[in-house]
Parts: structure tokens; C-alpha cells; sequence
């Protein structure tokens, strides 16, 4: 198990809206409004009535004292909260889990970086050899036996490849994708939903970016790694 969660609460999805804000019922029969934080689509997430599992907050400084972690689809939790694969690849990279990018000493998190210098990058691997560019995106877009990604346009996440192009040949880059539910082991981008990102993400592996898809276990005792997806561009 790579990441444990805090102490949850049980209760069901009555509605999501404004992207930031789900109400929800829990066991005890009390109805909140917890934090969401993953402002996407969520395409196929929001089912009304399906079982989700919120984490209590006990800071006075928050608005909303619960964030929604994860909704039951089917028989299979799904991970929500977007805050969360940082964390968890953090620990994944400092325990050396990825063979394929190579050696590295020091693990930075949110190092400047890009065309501009304005940019952040999620990681930056140093060592011996070429410094390792280590952007993170979260995917739950279930499409047959594929996840993908993105499940809506992302000027943002377009940037990012763009970005990685250009760090590339001085320094490696590599795009980790956390898959967020153990359903599906093939990986491809989002073609219908961002062909722009498609066509960079294309671009960018044949100038070199590696592009690890992670397969992960969602549960409410947390969350375990079950190795990489298969990538079909």
C-alpha cells in the first residue's frame, strides 16, 4: 500500500455543481456539502445515490469541513480527489518505483521551468545524468478498455507537452499518468475531447518524452500501485 487514508466517512452523491461543491447524505442521515476537487468533467463520476467516502477536516480556517476522496461505480472505488496523486507519486519516486526513468539522487517538487520560466513543473529527478522533467495528470475517463486522457479541452495540459518539447534533448521529460481506478489497463488520449492535445502528445513521444500510464487500486483503506497500463497512441 503506497498511501493510507485519514479516517473516513460513508455516505452517498445526491448532486455536484459550480465544479467545487457536492452535496451529499451521509450514513449518520446527515446531508453537507463537502469540497471537490477535481474541477474537470468527471465524465461518468456523478452518478446520483452511488456510495462516496469523504475525509473530515477539523482546520477553522476552511469554508467546507469535508473533502469528497473517492465514488463507488459499480463494484470498483474511483478516486476523486485530484490533490492526492501528487502526494502519492512523491512517495512512489522516493522509493524508486519507476525503473524507467533511470537513476536519480534528489526528488524537487513545483521547480520553475518552461519557455517563459513562469511554469512549474510537478517534479524534477537530479542526479548523475540529465535532469528528469516529471509532469502528473490524474485520469478517471473510462472508454472500453481504455482510460484517457484528457475528458475535456485543456489549453493547460497542451502547454505542458509543449513544454516538455522544448526541455528535450538538454533534460528528459516524462508525462505520469495516474490512472484513478483499476478497470482498465490500455491508455490513449483524448482524442474527442482535445484532438489538439492528441496530435502534441503524439509529438512529443517521437521527440522523446516517456510516458508512464500507472495503474492504481482505489480503496477506502488507500491506495496501492498495480504497475503501468498498456500506452496505444
Amino acid at each position: 500500500m503506497l498511501y493510507q487514508y485519514p479516517p473516513l466517512q460513508s455516505g452517498v452523491l445526491l448532486r455536484r455543481y459550480q465544479r467545487f461543491f457536492a452535496d451529499i447524505r451521509l450514513d449518520s442521515g446527515a446531508e453537507i456539502t463537502a469540497h471537490c476537487p477535481n474541477t474537470g468533467a468527471m465524465s461518468g463520476l456523478c452518478e446520483i445515490g452511488a456510495p462516496v467516502m469523504v475525509s473530515a477536516s477539523d482546520n477553522p480556517k476552511r469554508k467546507l469541513a469535508y473533502t469528497w476522496e473517492m465514488i463507488q461505480v459499480g463494484e470498483r472505488w474511483i478516486g476523486v480527489n485530484t490533490n492526492l496523486p501528487n502526494k502519492v507519486v512523491k512517495l512512489a519516486l522516493e522509493q524508486r518505483l519507476w525503473p524507467e526513468l533511470g537513476d536519480y539522487l534528489e526528488v524537487r517538487s513545483e521547480v520553475k521551468y518552461g519557455v517563459d520560466g513562469r511554469s512549474r513543473i510537478d517534479f524534477l529527478l537530479t542526479g548523475d545524468d540529465l535532469p528528469i522533467y516529471v509532469e502528473v495528470k490524474n485520469t478517471t475517463w473510462k472508454v472500453g478498455d481504455f482510460v484517457r486522457f484528457p475528458d475535456t479541452e485543456t489549453t493547460r495540459g497542451q502547454k505542458h507537452l509543449q513544454e516538455a518539447m522544448h526541455v528535450m534533448p538538454k533534460a528528459k521529460a516524462a508525462m505520469l499518468y495516474f490512472i484513478n481506478r483499476d478497470d482498465a489497463k490500455k491508455f490513449g488520449p483524448g482524442d474527442d475531447r482535445d484532438p489538439r492535445y492528441g496530435e502534441l502528445l503524439r509529438q512529443a513521444v517521437a521527440a522523446g518524452l516517456l510516458v508512464l500510464p500507472c495503474r492504481f487500486r482505489i480503496s477506502p483503506a488507500g491506495v496501492e500501485y498495480l504497475g503501468l497500463g498498456k500506452l496505444e497512441l
